[in-house]
């Protein structure tokens, strides 16, 4: 049996995963680093608008924006701790140490830009590519770092725990506990196990359940549903944020169209150019994204067009093309000219605000276990993400995560078993079939999940997700594990997780939307 044996195993290579990788390195501990795919293969990468950063002249700001934004649903705990030490974390990694890129003003101050749902400018930006020139820097320290094993192309495929996993018969009197994950070399089809003292869960969010969405491949919230497998605490997973403007032109693929671009003066309108926002929100189109998206989609209901349109008329053309460089190419490449013309835009599932419930440590109710990122939740975002605090999240809880880790390393004993070898089939999944299902579960989600719910169309969506993931189990037993079949296997189980979660609330708060019929 291969086998690993390591201080951390981070499951998720995103900002969240790569920053804990950094800190927990530095205070001299062995990291196996798993990501599906390229190291820049993560949400993080795709973040257009930017990163919180100064709060100085009212602290308390953005704390009053950040409860408005969650419908004032979010942990004030999680709140002070990213409002006190978010920035201090962002200068200390990333400007400090890896010196990223940041716009400046003519005098080298960095610029500030605003986005919705924000009462001031104090978010920093790398163009409208922030989130890849985060992760870059990120990602080639690193390379560069030692102690730390990336491994591109690995699935994890579940977790370890003593009750589960070890021949130690005593194991199942101890409290729960995680003790690493089996997980897949995609390239090489071998399945490998990794023991370790901690274990955190930083997969990124769960778009790709939804059948439009933000989210990178492969987005389907894999550790939400490997952590509930093994009995951990799941929370508000019904408040899943959908953004109101993902670039929706026919026969063109859907992208993220950014906040920034109404925080500088972007409106929406409809297909007759009118402005709709105004008479829904105070703030008109930069009000928070649950409002926006249910607008729209409101619009949309009303006048049976396909899409709304972000019209940029107010910005200077060279100012678009300089600021928004990316937005301006994609889109032009698909027949739009932004400096000439509206960008079409539907709203599309952005980012889960629930997940496996965690303290500010990353600690879960599992012991050794944590999560941090998107897949975490601490309360943080309440019942809706306001704009431009994820990567900030990303950095602060693996930076006290990491930290609380290291401490615990150094001071206790572990008990690592040696782990049950994996056991699987040498039968090959029907692709067809894979596809299939997953399509399936997008659909179901889309329909009766999305933006508005209901309670007959959640009714509808568990009969049908629990009938499709008798059947996927039973596929799954029968064939080798591969990242398609790992990601179904994941897909159905958070999707059923988050219409159970909408259908045991029957009131409507922030971006969950219950209707009793429409």
């Amino acid at each position: 049996m291969n086998v690993i044996r390591t201080d951390c195993l981070v499951i998720g290579a995103g900002l969240a995963g790569s920053a804990y990788a950094l800190h927990a390195a530095e205070a001299g501990l062995a990291v196996e680093l798993l990501c599906l795919g390229e190291p820049l293969a993560a949400n993080s990468d795709w973040a257009q608008g930017g990163i919180v950063y100064d709060t100085a002249p009212d602290p308390a700001a953005l704390a009053r924006d950040i409860f408005e934004a969650g419908d004032g649903a979010s942990n004030p705990a999680a709140v002070e701790q990213l409002v006190r030490e978010g920035p201090g974390a962002v200068k200390e990694l990333l400007l400090d140490e890896l010196g990223v890129d940041f716009d400046r003003d003519a005098a080298g101050k960095l610029d500030l830009t605003r986005e919705g749902g924000h009462s001031a400018r104090r978010i920093i930006h790398a163009k409208d590519a922030t989130g890849h020139a985060i992760l870059e820097a990120v990602a080639r320290r690193v390379a560069g770092t030692a102690r730390i094993a990336r491994r591109a192309g690995w699935a994890a495929i579940d977790l370890l725990t003593l009750s589960h996993n070890s021949d130690d018969p005593a194991g199942k009197y101890e409290p729960l506990t995680c003790f690493g994950a089996y997980a897949l070399d995609t390239r090489t089809g071998a399945i490998v196990t990794i023991v370790a003292k901690k274990t955190v869960l930083a997969t990124g969010g769960l778009g790709q359940i939804f059948l439009h969405t933000t989210n990178q491949p492969g987005s389907v919230g894999h550790g939400v549903a490997m952590a509930y497998r093994v009995g951990a605490r799941v929370v508000d997973l019904e408040y899943v944020q959908f953004h109101p403007t993902v670039f929706a032109k026919k026969g063109a693929p859907h992208f993220l169209v950014t906040e920034a671009l109404r925080g500088e003066g972007g409106v929406l309108v409809n297909a007759k150019g009118k402005r709709f926002m105004d008479a829904a929100h105070p703030q008109g189109s930069l009000a928070p994204r649950d409002i926006v998206a249910r607008t729209i989609r409101q619009e949309l209901a009303a006048t049976g067009e396909p899409c709304v349109f972000l019209d940029l008329a107010a910005m200077p053309p060279d100012f678009i093309r300089e600021r928004f460089p990316n937005v301006y190419e994609r889109c032009l490449a698909h027949g739009v000219d932004i400096t000439r013309e509206p960008i079409p835009v539907v709203p599309a599932a952005h980012f889960a605000c629930g997940g496996v419930h965690t303290d500010l440590r990353g600690r879960t109710n599992i012991r050794h276990l944590n999560a941090i990122g998107e897949t975490a939740c601490t309360g943080l975002h309440g019942a809706n993400r306001l704009a431009s605090t994820s990567l900030l999240e990303c950095l602060t809880g693996a930076k006290f995560t990491a930290r609380a880790d290291a401490g615990d390393i150094a001071r206790g004993a572990f008990r690592l078993p040696e782990p049950r070898p994996w056991e699987s089939p040498v039968r090959e999944a029907d692709g067809v079939l894979v596809r299939q299902d997953m399509l399936q579960i997008q659909h179901t989600m889309w329909n009766y999940a999305g933006v508005v719910r209901s309670p007959e169309r959640l009714i509808r969506a568990q009969r049908l997700l629990r009938e499709l993931r008798d059947e996927i189990v039973d596929f799954y037993r029968n064939c080798r594990p591969t990242r398609e079949l790992i990601e179904l296997r994941n897909a159905v189980q958070t999707a059923l997780l988050v219409v159970h979660a909408a259908s045991l609330n029957p009131v409507s708060k922030g971006c969950h939307f219950v209707v009793s019929e429409e």
